[in-house]
């Protein structure tokens, strides 16, 4: 690197942060985090239309659960700022006044019934070189009569004026050199007297030559905005101190085409945002990540490698890996597929690795969601049960599916267990297998199941009918860690409560 890195995520707080943009986000961190550099957020609020109440703190809290740490900021400070928009009015105007005077933009009094009646009478109607002069503005009208209209509070736009026959290069760290031609290009408003603020073309070339930003890593949907940054540059003077862009492939719909949306996770059932978000103009409530159950690591862990590869078949990487390997020469070109469920996947493998005691912690609230008080049990018997049954789940709520049988004896059996492993026979043999229990010197795993397993052979019985319905009066159904696990934990006396609930409880399939 021949500069110091500084990179910027400037989301505009509009609403919740999509999953898309949390993925800019990430790689941009990466980014800066492995070349030593600086990582900015920006809060990009031109659009004073388009502000939602809460998207700002919600993008703030958004990326401090992920781990995506921030150095420069609205709530970090730093030597750049403000670093909010609608805060930097002054310095846009005096960007602006630098345009007009250069003779780089020109002033715009067209109505908004006026642009569309001039794309009613010409197909495909574009604002440039070509049809400029036939508008009202200041390249079409006498100077005092454009100062007349400004002195008389008459609303116009600045508008950037593109020269046509310009090849413009733009060179990407991905995509390599790409070359579009100024003719294609309208003359893009930049700023709007009606509000006294500039369009995101401005603010953003501004704010990214200010604040030193070495990399632009942005979404694929902005590269057609890179052409005309390229000419703003140029148009400042800047073009030394020009940024290496870096347009990151689309996120794309996990089946059929087009880019991913919320209606994609209405519909296959997963979420597209960080965290849970309610609308506070409608009320309606849109699935988060974090609510629904994923570890932070996991989700990011998910993200990296949508759209980038480590270059082996490495999956499984924290956040300090990631940085260490991260390379935008491993960046995709191509869309990346949103495979959803192999976020649960990921979900899995990191919770295999959380230390039983921390999984307990995340587990006592879904314990109170299902009426059981945790503090009701000893600490360690939360721990251990959650130990058994980890293995099993994707999700901390899928632990209350495995685990609920040692905070609450069941009441009801599974049926079909009961038609195939429960006889005439059976209760007679759950009796005495209560007394053989309740005999036992030692009611630990490793002493209690030679002797019981031993007795059962040696009285001729099925052994698989036998432990399945010692299974299910215990646990209620045929399914859970090993058998004699689960007695060591829930105790001797708890053990034949329940075998012998189950003897009353349930009926063989001819008595039913």
């Amino acid at each position: 690197m021949n500069r110091e890195v500084r990179v910027r995520f400037a989301p505009s707080p509009t609403g919740p942060l999509h999953i898309g943009g949390v993925r800019t986000a990430l790689y941009n961190y990466l980014f800066a985090r492995q070349h030593g550099g600086t990582m900015i957020l920006r809060i990009e609020d031109t659009d004073s239309q388009r502000f939602v109440p809460g998207a700002e703190d919600y993008i703030n809290e958004a990326l401090h659960w992920l781990g995506i740490e921030i150095d420069e900021g609205v709530r970090e400070g730093g030597p750049y700022g403000p670093y909010k928009q609608s805060e930097r009015r002054d310095i846009y105007r005096e960007h602006v006044k630098m345009l007009l005077d250069a003779g780089k933009a020109y002033i715009a009094f067209d109505t908004p019934a006026e642009l569309e009646a001039a794309r009613a009478a010409t197909p495909n109607f574009q604002y440039d070189a070509s049809t400029r002069g036939t508008m009202r503005n200041s390249l079409s009208m006498p100077a005092d009569e454009v100062q007349k209209r400004i002195d008389n509070g008459e609303q116009y736009v600045v508008r950037f004026k593109v020269d046509a026959g310009r090849a413009v290069e733009v060179n990407d760290l991905i995509r390599g050199k790409v070359v579009i031609k100024s003719d294609i290009l309208d003359d893009k408003v930049l700023y709007k007297s009606a509000d006294d603020l500039p369009t995101y073309h401005l603010a953003n070339i501004v704010d990214d030559h200010l604040m030193k930003v070495s990399h632009v890593i942005r979404g694929e949907e902005w590269l057609p905005s890179a052409p005309l940054h390229v000419l703003l540059y140029e148009a400042f003077g800047w073009a030394d101190t020009m940024p290496d862009f870096v347009h990151l492939p689309l996120l794309l719909k996990p089946d059929g085409k087009g880019k991913l949306s919320k209606r994609d996770g209405d519909r296959l059932g997963f979420p597209v945002f960080p965290l849970l978000w309610t609308d506070p103009a409608t009320g309606a409530v849109s699935r988060g990540y974090r609510e629904d159950g994923y570890l932070p690591q996991a989700v990011v862990n998910f993200l990296a490698l949508l759209g980038w590869n480590p270059g082996d078949d490495t999956e499984i990487m924290g956040m300090k890996e990631l940085i260490d390997r991260f390379s935008l020469s491993h960046c995709s070109k191509a869309g990346a597929k949103f495979a959803y469920e192999k976020g649960s996947w990921f979900n899995h493998q990191y919770l295999q690795t959380l230390p039983d005691n921390e999984l307990s912690e995340l587990f006592k609230p879904v314990m109170r969601e299902h009426g059981v008080n945790p503090d009701d049990f000893d600490n360690e018997y939360i721990i251990r049960a959650v130990g058994m049954v980890k293995s099993r789940i994707n999700f901390v709520r899928d632990l209350w599916d495995q685990a609920r049988f040692f905070f609450v004896a069941p009441t009801e059996y599974e049926a079909k267990s009961v038609k195939k492993r429960w006889s005439a026979e059976t209760p007679a043999i759950m009796d005495e297998l209560t007394g053989r229990l309740a005999a036992l010197p030692d009611f630990s795993a490793a002493a209690a199941e030679t002797p019981i397993l031993d007795w059962i052979k040696e009285k001729g019985y099925h052994m698989g009918n036998v432990m399945n319905a010692f299974r299910l009066t215990v646990v209620g159904e045929c399914k859970g860690p090993h058998m004699f696990e689960i007695t060591e934990l829930l105790g001797r006396d708890e053990t034949i409560r329940r075998i012998r609930r189950g003897i009353d409880c349930i009926q063989t399939p001819a008595e039913s």
